[in-house]
C-alpha cells in the first residue's frame, strides 16, 4: 500500500512548471473578413453590389489554365500565399472535373442537331422496311360467326377475304 502511495505522489504543478500551471487569459475578439476600416461601414446594395460582405472577388480564372511549371506556393492548386480565392473556387479549382471549353455553343448545337437528325432518320428507315403485317393472315371457315357471338358480332376472316 505504501509503495502505491509513493508511486502516485506527485509534485504540485506550479512547482514543476510555473508557466504550465497558469491558465491563459483569453481576450474576446471579433474577427471579420472586412478589416477594421470596413467593419463599421453599413453594407447595402450600393456599397456591396455582390452582397459578399465586402470580400474582394478576383476575376474568374480556371486554375488548370495557369502555368503548371511556375513557382506557386500551392503547387497543386496553382496559387500563391495570401492570394484571394474566387467564390466559385470549387468550379474553377485545379481539381475541378471539367473545363467546359471543349467547343463553342454553336458547334454544340450542330452536334445536337446531327444527333437528332440521325435518330429520326434511322426511325424513318426502320419504319419503311419493318414488317408491320403478319406474313400469312389467319383465316377461319365461316369466320367463326357462331363462336364469336352470332351474326352481329365482329367476326374473323373467312377463306378468300382480302387482308386490309
Amino acid at each position: 500500500m505504501l509503495s502505491r502511495r509513493i508511486a502516485a505522489a506527485r509534485l504540485p504543478a506550479h512547482a514543476v512548471a510555473p508557466h504550465i500551471a497558469r491558465r491563459p487569459q483569453f481576450i474576446q475578439q471579433v474577427r471579420t473578413a472586412l478589416g477594421p476600416a470596413l467593419a463599421e461601414v453599413e453594407h447595402n446594395d450600393s456599397t456591396d453590389p455582390n452582397m459578399n460582405g465586402g470580400y474582394i472577388n478576383p476575376p474568374a480564372e480556371l486554375r488548370n489554365k495557369r502555368d503548371p511549371y511556375a513557382d506557386w506556393w500551392d503547387k497543386q492548386d496553382r496559387r500563391n500565399y495570401g492570394e484571394p480565392v474566387h467564390e466559385d473556387n470549387d468550379i474553377q479549382g485545379a481539381l475541378a472535373l471539367h473545363d467546359y471549353d471543349h467547343f463553342t455553343p454553336g458547334w454544340g448545337g450542330v452536334l445536337l442537331g446531327t444527333f437528332v437528325a440521325t435518330v429520326f432518320g434511322l426511325c424513318g428507315i426502320v419504319a419503311l422496311y419493318y414488317p408491320d403485317r403478319i406474313s400469312v393472315p389467319k383465316q377461319y371457315e365461316d369466320g367463326l360467326e357462331v363462336e364469336l357471338g352470332g351474326p352481329r358480332a365482329v367476326r374473323a376472316r373467312k377463306y378468300g377475304e382480302e387482308f386490309q
